[in-house]
């Protein structure tokens, strides 16, 4: 019975960082295209916002690394 529940310790641990990682690239994706949006539409503007998106992206990044961490901790 306890290889049972490890077994679906390693299953949920790995649908949520599968989740966690499709989630971040869906934002970042989602930020990035605003970003170029943005852009195009007022030219003189990309260094502020290419700051913005690069701030945010790595938001992103750092929680969805939180949470991946948590996921795998489960693991162990």
């Amino acid at each position: 019975m306890e290889a049972l529940h490890t077994g679906l310790g390693y299953i949920g641990a790995t649908l949520g960082a599968g989740l966690i990682l499709v989630g971040a690239g869906l934002g970042i994706s989602k930020i990035a295209t605003a970003a170029c949006e943005g852009t195009a539409r007022q030219p003189e503007a990309a260094q502020n916002i290419r700051t913005t998106m690069i701030i945010a992206a790595a938001l992103i990044e750092g929680l969805a690394f939180f949470a991946l961490i948590i996921c795998l901790l489960r693991v162990l």
